[in-house]
């Protein structure tokens, strides 16, 4: 099992990332546009929601077992099951909004004023969190009302019952294939016909300015689009390595459960998953924001403000 020592420095990295991430965006002027700020601060938000439901909630009954050996008789397990599902769905989903909303304002100008909107991205939000909260609605069912305190995928009590019946299987199936496996699917297509795009706008673009002027002064607008395919393949490859050891655990776990594999894969692979899987709660956000020139111009001024005060104190 996983020391608390490495749990802690998990939740201070996660946790700490997301509140300076949420803040520099709630209360500085980061010169980003009202709707892709919209999207940053969810993806924030929920990413932190996962820290604290997953990581601190979760886990503190499973290291200080004695002190809440009382959760084996409250029946707290099921709804704490359903808000930690909810709040990933939402994490990677949110995830996902955010990459077409970029997909669309470089890729779809026709569509872009229309859709690249604080209203719009209001709404898809909301839909995303209502979606996330009723498709998990399900596990309150299936689990049993009491913790099960181990580091264990599903750390509410299972019955034999339920993990064998068909119903449990499929449910347990479409989870992966929705989270994370479409969105694998989902972000990787929306970056790839991106790049796509600015590729064959930055070709065009040479031919142009190599036909008006043979000297060739540094384009700023062919910067910008390569730092945005930069930025893409990150993200694209950030979410799917964090992602997929978690997720190829769970499926060879199942079918090792029912005999379909013979060979086993040590329990030390689950926990590196599971920390993987967490970390991945901030690092998206972190890296959208922190590409952006002005958001690192505030995000220093934050950092440096407590020791400018420290310092003034002292004078």
């Amino acid at each position: 099992m996983l020391t608390f020592e490495q749990w802690k420095s998990d939740i201070q990295v996660t946790g700490q990332v997301n509140l300076v991430t949420t803040a520099v965006l709630r209360f500085k002027n980061c010169g980003l546009t009202k709707c892709i700020t919209c999207y940053l601060m969810a993806m924030a938000l929920a990413d932190l929601l996962v820290v604290i439901l997953d990581l601190i909630l979760r886990h503190i009954p499973i290291l200080f077992r004695e002190q809440f050996i009382f959760l084996y008789y409250v029946p707290v397990c099921n709804i704490h099951a359903v808000l930690i599902y909810a709040a990933t769905d939402c994490s990677v989903w949110f995830t996902v909004t955010c990459t077409f909303d970029r997909f669309v304002a470089i890729s779809c100008p026709m569509l872009k004023n229309k859709y690249c909107s604080e209203k719009t991205a209001a709404v898809v939000l909301g839909t995303v969190t209502l979606l996330s909260c009723v498709k998990n609605i399900f596990w309150y069912f299936m689990f049993a009302t009491r913790y099960v305190l181990k580091n264990f995928p599903w750390f509410c009590d299972v019955t034999e019952n339920v993990r064998d019946s068909p119903l449990w299987t499929t449910m347990e199936i479409l989870q992966y294939i929705l989270t994370p496996g479409l969105p694998f699917f989902l972000i990787l297509l929306l970056n790839v016909l991106t790049v796509r795009h600015i590729l064959m706008s930055s070709r065009a673009r040479r031919r142009l300015r190599a036909h008006s002027s043979r000297k060739r002064p540094k384009d700023p607008a062919m910067e910008s689009r390569r730092k945005s395919i930069i930025l893409l393949f990150v993200i694209s490859a950030n979410f799917i390595l964090l992602w997929s050891t978690f997720m190829v655990y769970s499926i060879w776990y199942r079918m090792w459960d029912f005999e379909f594999v013979s060979f086993w894969i040590d329990m030390f692979v689950m926990e590196l998953g599971f920390m993987l899987q967490l970390l991945s709660c901030c690092t998206n956000t972190a890296i959208y924001a922190v590409t952006q020139t002005q958001f690192r111009k505030q995000l220093k001024n934050v950092l440096a403000y407590p020791l400018a005060l420290f310092l003034k104190c002292f004078q």
